[in-house]
């Protein structure tokens, strides 16, 4: 089975060399835990590190912002999006009726998941992307009445990356500790994977954080919670017994 590497340091090696390819993967955590970085990172090492372009749906944090943040790990996006490796979908503002100065956005007569579906089918062939991120699940079940539709929306939205035939994150909020995986408990049954990330403080001004990788189809991967750093170039995944520092 071909893999997409994550790029991520000591990720990749623990799933058999990356994700299955064409496969949706779920990324969920708390509040803070780096999920938005993570599956940057994710578009941004495809495009610099294997000329895989992704494309990058927000449907939460502003386009401008998460540019402007990702800056303090040396990552470019602007430049990117000009060589047509990265494009970014913003479907923000469209939740709120507001108009966007995104190139790539949904209209602001509000928002409707086919029409960001085909937007993405159609950024997908514009640009020959191989990767995909949609940020984040919670945010899309703002726009539906009841979890029921939520539910529908999110396995519609799954089966078409699917068959888009690109790699695809997709990014859900839980509390920590949650003894489930998704905001809407259906999210873990659609994918192929599921990756937890975890924060929590330690005393002294210190954390901890974590990643674990719960369910990865068609893979052989590790079990265990492994150290993660988030530092000058983004996230780092660490032995289980590695000592570390935050550089």
């Amino acid at each position: 089975m071909k893999r997409i590497k994550t790029g991520i340091t000591g990720l990749d090696e623990l799933m058999e060399g990356g994700f299955p390819e064409k496969r949706a993967i779920l990324v969920s955590g708390a509040c803070g835990t780096g999920k938005t970085i993570f599956s940057m990172q994710y578009i941004y090492n495809g495009a610099v590190k294997y000329n895989e372009p992704g494309i990058y749906v927000t449907l939460d944090e502003r386009p401008e912002l998460i540019r402007e943040d990702v800056t303090r790990f040396g990552w470019d996006l602007r430049k990117l999006e000009e060589k047509k490796l990265i494009t970014i979908i913003d479907g923000s503002v469209a939740r709120i009726g507001m108009p966007s100065d995104e190139e790539f956005s949904l209209p602001m007569t509000g928002f409707d998941l086919d029409k960001l579906l085909l937007e993405i089918m159609r950024v997908t062939k514009r640009m020959g992307a191989k990767r995909a991120v949609i940020d984040s699940i919670p945010a899309l079940g703002f726009n539906f009445e009841n979890e029921q539709e939520t539910r529908k929306a999110i396995l519609k939205l799954s089966y078409m990356l699917m068959r888009i035939g690109v790699t695809s994150i997709m990014t859900s909020e839980i509390q920590e500790g949650a003894a489930k995986f998704g905001r809407y408990e259906v999210e873990e049954y659609v994918v192929d994977g599921v990756v937890v990330l975890h924060y929590s403080g330690i005393g002294g001004g210190g954390t901890n954080r974590t990643i674990h990788i719960r369910k990865m189809r068609a893979t052989k991967h590790s079990e265990d919670l492994h150290p993660v750093t988030i530092g000058k170039t983004g996230i780092k995944v660490h032995g289980i017994e590695e000592a570390y520092d935050e550089s």
